[in-house]
């Protein structure tokens, strides 16, 4: 294409009129997932220090943070659990009573239509700290599939409407599907976390969720961050497994893995998770004046989308809301 005039683009961007007009990328509220920590080691709503604005929230404070979501236009929660035991197996996660069992009911009750995702992993449950059933020091990858298996349809007879696993074990998608399947909840969706980075980024979720690893790192489970075709053998592998939405964890520094996936496979409904590290990077900026909060949260769940995420879970969840419903009041 050609042309015989200069052509001057800053003509459409003008006024805000125009540029709103033209604009491509559009955030709404019912894309935003909202992570929960529920706790069942405190009476009352901790702060989280890495994270400011964020809470480990007791069962009691669940029915006032589900109203004041719903009331933004969320219609999707992430939950992660704080057990008051962990054990080298995590089994407190296969409790019926368990605290993520008792979360997904609760919610059910205050609001049936809110969807609920429940996290699928050991981290949070073992005493190592670890995302699956040690062999020593190591993984054992088939043990650890059936244990997920278990704490997967424990959620799902709980009422969670999607499970996510998280741990970034081999075949966990297919062994979830399977004994979901069995167990009669088929209508249950896996949001996997495919493409899951071993990153820095995670340092404040593993305060809030009292989840790091107590030796070691998990860098032989999650994934080098220098790799971008492993991304796509990974999503592939869980595609082919049954997975109903994959997940990119980070995203803000993967948006180029987001868009390789989301060109690979347009399909396939894409999850970002714009993670702990990610939130408190800016809050903190912001904080000391370096960036405006407002702005650069907007900019950087634009680019996630635009990048080609479906579904964004962000700990800005509640604020950007708002200020999407404000926009539009």
């Amino acid at each position: 294409m050609s042309y015989t005039l200069p052509l001057r683009l800053k003509r459409l961007r003008k006024t805000s009129a125009v540029r709103a007009m033209l604009q491509e990328t559009h955030l709404h509220a019912e894309q935003f997932i909202a992570p929960l920590f529920i706790t069942e080691l405190h009476d009352t709503p901790q702060a989280i220090n890495s994270m400011p604005g964020y809470y480990q929230l007791p069962l009691s404070a669940l029915e006032q943070e589900i109203k004041t979501l719903i009331s933004l236009g969320i219609q999707s929660v992430l939950l992660f659990g704080l057990p008051a035991e962990k054990n080298a197996c995590g089994t407190q996660s296969l409790n019926k009573h368990g605290i993520i069992q008792q979360a997904i009911r609760r919610i059910k009750s205050i609001a049936p239509t809110l969807l609920v995702i429940a996290d699928v992993c050991l981290c949070e449950y073992t005493d190592h700290g670890h995302c699956g059933i040690l062999d020593g020091e190591q993984i054992d990858n088939d043990a650890t599939l059936k244990v997920l298996a278990q704490q997967a349809v424990s959620f799902a007879e709980a009422g969670a409407d999607w499970v996510a696993p998280s741990s970034m074990t081999d075949g966990m998608v297919l062994a979830i599907r399977e004994a979901l399947d069995k167990a009669n909840h088929t209508d249950v969706a896996i949001l996997s976390y495919a493409v899951k980075y071993s990153s820095h980024f995670y340092g404040p979720f593993r305060e809030a969720a009292l989840g790091a690893p107590k030796f070691g790192d998990r860098k032989t489970y999650q994934m080098n961050p220098a790799n971008a075709a492993e991304a796509l053998r990974e999503a592939e592998l869980d595609i082919n497994e049954g997975a109903d939405l994959l997940m990119v964890k980070p995203a803000m520094q993967y948006l180029d893995i987001i868009h390789r996936i989301k060109t690979r496979f347009p399909e396939v409904p894409l999850c970002a998770y714009q993670v702990s590290g990610e939130y408190a990077m800016l809050k903190f900026a912001a904080t000391v004046g370096i960036l405006d909060e407002t702005q650069t949260m907007i900019e950087s769940l634009t680019a996630i989308k635009r990048a080609g995420a479906d579904l964004i879970i962000t700990y800005f969840a509640k604020d950007i809301a708002a200020y999407l419903q404000d926009r539009h009041e």
